[in-house]
C-alpha cells in the first residue's frame, strides 16, 4: 500500500514550524511525526503540503492510496485500523478525519459516500504549537519503547552516575562520561554518535538524538528531546528542540521549541511563568491576535533560521517567526514577525539577501546546502509574512 501523510487542518495553528516543512516532519518524542508512521506501517511514506514545499516534499501517488492526518500520532491500534482499511473507508475521531483510502482514478473525495469507521481510543495529536512541549513527555515514552523493543543497550560507562539504569539506552557510538542519568522519572535516550560532556546532569524524560551534544555541566529536566546534532546547555526544562539548532550557554529555556538552524545567544533566558501565574495565551497565525494556551507555563516558540544575540530576555509566551535576528537589552514583543530585524528598541525588515548569505554559512558549517529548494521556500515565507511586518 501506499501511504501518504497531509497537513490537516491543524496546518495553520502549527505556524511558524510548519512554514517550513510539512505537519509530519514536526518532531516530538525521538522521533518526527513521520518517522514514527514510517516505523509502525514498516514502509516509506510521501507528503501532501502546501504547493511552494512539494518540491522538497513531495508526493508520490500510486493506483491505491491512504491518506493519513499527519497531527495524528501513531498507536498500534490505530495503526491496525490504518492498513486494514478498505476502498471507500474513512477513519474518523469525532468530527476529524485520521485516514481515507483512495485511488488514482478519484477526482475528488465525498466522504458522505464513504463507510465511516469510528476511532475511539486515545492517541496523541498535535494540534498547536504547545502540544510539542506538552505532550513530549507521553510521545518520548512511547518512541522508547518502539525504538529500544527487543534490542540490547550499549553498555554504561563505568564513570556515569546512574539512577534506574534499566530505562536508559545508549545507541552505538555515543559518548558520555563522569555525568547523571536519572531515569526514575521517566526513560532516557542516547542516540547514535551522541555526546553528553562532564558534569552533566539529566533527568528523564529525555532523548538526545543523534550526532547531537550536552555541553559540559548542563542541568537539564524532562520531558525535553534534543534533536539530530543539535547542541544544549546551561538550564533546561521540558523542551523541543529540532535537527541542526543550538543553545550551547548558560542561560534558561523552558517550556519551548526551537525550529531547525536556530541559535540561542550566551546567557539568553525566556520566562515560562507569568507573574500573576495565570494562563498563557500565545500569538495565533489563524486569528492574528492571543490564542488560550489552557498552560500556566509556557515559554518560547521559534521558527527555523532564527537567531538571537547574548543576554537576550524572552517575554512568557513569546513567539517567534522564521529568519528572525534578535539582539539587544529589554524584552522584545511576545510575537515577533519572521525576517525582523532588533529587538526591544524595535525591528527592521531583515531583508532576504542577508537572511540568505547567514543561512548559507551556518549551514555550511554542517556540511548542508542552502540549496535552490531552500531559498524558494524561505522566499515565500518572506512574502507570506509581510503584512505581520512594519517595512
Amino acid at each position: 500500500m501506499n501511504y501518504i501523510l497531509f497537513d490537516g487542518p491543524a496546518r495553520n495553528a502549527l505556524l511558524p514550524l510548519s512554514f517550513t516543512r510539512p505537519v509530519a516532519d514536526i518532531l516530538i518524542g525521538i522521533l518526527t511525526i513521520r518517522q514514527k508512521w514510517e516505523a509502525y506501517l514498516g514502509s516509506t511514506t510521501t507528503t501532501l503540503t502546501e504547493e511552494y514545499l512539494s518540491e522538497k516534499f513531495p508526493m508520490v501517488e500510486m493506483e491505491h492510496n491512504v491518506m493519513i492526518n499527519a497531527s495524528f500520532l501513531p498507536n498500534a491500534n490505530l495503526v491496525d485500523m490504518v492498513q486494514n482499511l478498505e476502498s471507500n473507508q474513512a477513519i474518523f475521531k469525532g468530527d476529524e478525519v485520521i485516514a481515507f483510502y483512495t485511488n488514482e482514478e478519484q477526482e475528488e473525495v465525498d466522504f458522505d459516500t464513504y463507510e465511516i469507521i469510528e476511532f475511539s481510543d486515545d492517541c496523541l495529536t498535535v494540534q498547536n504549537t504547545w502540544d510539542i512541549f506538552s505532550k513530549n513527555d507521553a510521545a518520548l515514552r512511547a518512541d522508547f519503547e518502539l525504538v529500544t523493543q527487543d534490542r540490547k543497550s550499549q553498555p554504561m560507562p563505568k564513570s556515569v552516575n546512574t539512577i534506574a539504569p534499566e530505562n536508559i539506552f545508549i545507541e552505538e557510538g555515543a559518548q558520555l562520561a563522569f555525568v547523571t542519568l536519572n531515569a526514575s522519572t521517566g526513560p532516557i535516550y542516547i542516540g547514535k554518535n551522541a555526546v553528553i560532556m562532564e558534569g552533566s546532569v539529566i533527568r528523564g524524560p529525555f532523548a538526545l538524538c543523534e550526532g547531537a551534544v550536552v555541553k559540559m555541566a548542563a542541568k537539564i529536566y524532562g520531558a525535553t528531546s534534543v534533536g539530530p546534532y543539535s547542541k544544549i546547555g546551561g538550564e533546561v526544562n521540558n523542551a523541543v528542540l529540532f535537527a541542526n539548532s543550538n543553545k550551547g550557554h548558560e542561560g534558561f529555556l523552558g517550556n519551548s521549541v526551537l525550529g531547525e538552524w536556530c541559535n540561542i545567544g550566551a546567557d539568553t533566558n525566556n520566562s515560562n511563568l507569568k507573574n500573576n501565574y495565570e494562563e498563557v495565551k500565545l500569538w495565533s497565525y489563524e486569528t492574528e491576535g492571543f490564542a488560550k494556551t489552557g498552560l500556566q507555563f509556557c515559554g518560547l516558540i521559534m521558527g527555523d533560521h532564527s537567531k538571537c544575540g547574548i543576554n537576550t530576555m524572552f517575554n512568557t509566551g513569546t513567539v517567534v517567526g522564521v529568519s528572525a535576528n534578535i539582539f539587544g537589552s529589554g524584552f522584545p514583543r511576545n510575537f515577533v514577525p519572521s525576517f525582523s530585524w532588533g529587538g526591544a528598541a524595535g525591528f527592521t525588515t531583515y531583508t532576504t539577501s542577508k537572511a540568505f548569505a547567514t543561512a548559507k554559512l551556518v549551514m555550511s558549517r554542517r556540511n548542508v546546502d542552502f540549496d535552490e529548494k531552500e531559498q524558494a521556500i524561505l522566499e515565500q515565507v518572506f512574502e507570506e509574512t509581510k503584512k505581520w511586518r512594519k517595512e
